[in-house]
């Protein structure tokens, strides 16, 4: 039964000639060990003799599977009971949160030892009712050590860390638990010296007493304090010194965290990944791929944090580069490589990798995992692929809120605004509740539809139904939509409405409504728009091209020339204009006015040929 190989337990027990009480408890016990519930209750309907520990483990085994009224029945038809029954029923009330009943059970105790009290007090202690806690303390008569530790705890959770500390100098015997609770809530409450010197104090240290104190160091900054308790310890543990390294780099301290890696000799994959996850959120690239070249031994966690944070660093090439490495000469890759290289897929100009990394994934049936699915729906839909991009949707046997609201989206931003509001409707239907990323997918759709009655239903329905916030993005949309529709005013007092819940309006906001005044002209409110745009964001060139463009339609040249003046002023420089062509296996990127493309002049060559050709077949049609 220890093992569960609950099968042969039964078989034996079913090939015993004779069974005592005890094999009959045993049997008991370990069903309900198991989960078997109803098979332990069938034995215990079926035993010839019970004692009171048959009692006592049903009792505990009904209160553990949450069967409260089963152990209550139970406990009733007892003719003769002990403190220990009386003491399951406390505990299995108090397991399942009916402190009230395990409140009346207590009191209507003949004898109580200082495990019902215990019980209780600590019930109250979990439940926050510290007065009454400390009222039933008072009246114990014995108290052992646990006791009085129940009552520190209570007092360090509830912030009173001087009364804590009172009763703690007062307990009779102290275990390691107690000076555990004590130092702990010295750090939460950010003493970390008074800590230091209660640990001194200590004669018998476990492992956590060592973990806390050297954590509340380091997150007091206190480094070279941490590092020297940490060579102290009786055996140094690999998670406490890669804690160390963690909070080093939670504090932006990674190069700080980097030299101790060098300097002790400490370290293991564990550490040197965190390194590589803090220079990538750094920015510093070239740091992390060093720490990657000189780590002796990579595991898959360390090549799919190579993989995504080149990735997130706008470097997907190169992530590409490394999972080929990867399959190579490192580990098979897992749900998360796939991931992580289907997104970086999903940014490039051609679906052909991102098809062969979908192959590969069914190969090794990777395809099967939600997270891996949901990063190729994502892929083709931003690829603009949305029939495969449904085709995965539809073939997924589970789906979770991301799959929802990566087919929304996809959905949206390609212009199938009913199809995206169809499949909103579907998921309303199922277990999930939309959250603020669903609701960006149905106002975009509602938004490139021009559908400006559903637009304004759903975002209520985001508020006052679903109790969302709305965030910038919420607001751009609405104001794209309303704006587009020609209902200026109405987009201007939204901007209000955002302004009045503590909102700033951010640039994407003024931008959106810049663009509707100028798809119907209305020169004075894009005027605002626009400088609030180039105030926000004055390196944006659109917004300025934008102006001009306002200006220069209705006449008002120099104000034209004034916008173009500050332009150039402010170094701000038009984008260029990029296209990209895939042929074969490789890829051709071409830049509005650049030509150091290798075959530039053959290509021009080949367009002015193009031109040529198209003009003469016009003036053939038209003479003709």
């Amino acid at each position: 039964m220890r093992n569960a190989r609950i099968q042969e337990a039964q078989n034996l027990f079913d090939k015993m000639p004779q069974r005592d009480t005890v094999t009959w408890n045993v049997m008991i016990r370990g069903y309900f060990k198991n989960g078997f519930l109803d098979n332990a209750m069938c034995l215990f309907n079926q035993m010839p003799e019970r004692d009171m520990f048959t009692y006592n483990t049903v009792i505990a085994g009904l209160m553990q599977s949450d069967n409260v009224q089963g152990a209550k029945e139970v406990f009733d038809g007892m003719e003769v009971r002990d403190v220990v029954t009386w003491n399951s029923m406390i505990s299995g009330y108090v397991c399942n949160g009916l402190i009230d009943e395990a409140l009346r059970v207590f009191h209507g105790m003949p004898l109580k030892d200082v495990v019902s009290w215990n019980l209780v007090i600590g019930a109250l202690v979990n439940c926050q009712m510290m007065d009454l806690a400390e009222s039933y303390f008072k009246e114990m008569g014995a108290r052992d050590v646990a006791s009085w530790t129940i009552m520190v705890n209570g007092l360090v959770r509830e912030g009173r860390i001087v009364e804590a500390r009172k009763l703690f100098d007062k307990m009779p015997a102290k275990d390691v638990q107690a000076w555990n609770l004590m130092i702990a809530g010295y750090l939460d409450n950010g003493c970390v010296g008074v800590a230091e010197d209660l640990f001194q104090k200590m004669h018998d240290r476990d492992l956590t007493s060592w973990k806390q104190l050297i954590n509340g160091l380091v997150n007091s900054r206190r480094i070279d304090a941490a590092i020297s308790y940490f060579k102290q310890m009786p055996e140094t543990c690999e998670k406490t010194w890669n804690s160390i390294i963690s909070v080093l780099i939670r504090n932006g301290l990674v190069k700080e965290a980097h030299a101790y890696l060098e300097k002790y000799p400490y370290s293991n994959i564990a550490s040197w990944t965190n390194v590589i996850v803090g220079y990538f959120e750094m920015g510093e690239v070239g740091s992390a791929i060093k720490v990657f070249e000189l780590m002796t031994t990579r595991d898959v966690t360390v090549w799919n944090v190579m993989i995504f944070g080149l990735g997130e660093n706008d470097l997907g090439e190169e992530g590409l580069k490394f999972f080929v490495q990867m399959k190579e000469s490192g580990p098979s890759p897992d749900n998360a490589t796939f991931t992580s290289v289907l997104t970086i897929c999903s940014d490039l100009p051609t679906l052909d990798l991102g098809r062969q990394i979908h192959a590969q994934a069914i190969k090794i049936a990777r395809n099967q995992f939600t997270t891996v699915s949901n990063a190729m729906i994502t892929m083709y839909a931003r690829c603009g692929n949305i029939q495969s991009a449904l085709l995965e949707f539809s073939s997924m046997p589970i789906h979770d809120i991301i799959s929802w609201n990566s087919i929304i989206c996809g959905l949206a931003y390609h212009g199938y605004a009913e199809k995206a509001l169809e499949m909103f409707e579907r998921m309303r239907l199922t277990d999930f509740k939309p959250d603020d990323i669903t609701f960006v997918g149905v106002l975009s759709a509602c938004s490139y539809a021009g559908l400006v009655d559903q637009g304004r239903y759903y975002f209520d329905c985001m508020k006052n139904k679903y109790f969302l916030q709305p965030r910038s993005v919420h607001y751009t949309c609405l104001v794209d939509l309303i704006g587009r529709f020609g209902l200026i005013d109405e987009a201007m007092n939204l901007l209000s409405e955002i302004r009045a819940d503590g909102i700033e309006v951010s640039p994407t906001v003024w931008g959106a409504l810049l663009g509707a005044c100028r798809i119907h002209n209305n020169i004075k409110v894009g005027e605002i728009a626009g400088e609030r745009v180039m105030e926000l964001e004055p390196n944006n060139s659109g917004v300025y091209l934008i102006l001009t463009e306002m200006y220069l339609s209705c006449g008002r040249r120099e104000d034209a020339k004034r916008i173009f003046a500050q332009m150039k002023e402010n170094g701000v420089k038009k984008e260029p204009g990029c296209s990209w062509i895939q042929i074969n296996d490789g890829g051709h990127v071409f830049l509005s006015g650049d030509s150091s493309h290798p075959k530039f002049h053959r290509l021009r060559y080949l367009l002015n040929l193009l031109h040529t050709e198209m003009e003469r077949e016009i003036l053939f049609d038209a003479y003709y």
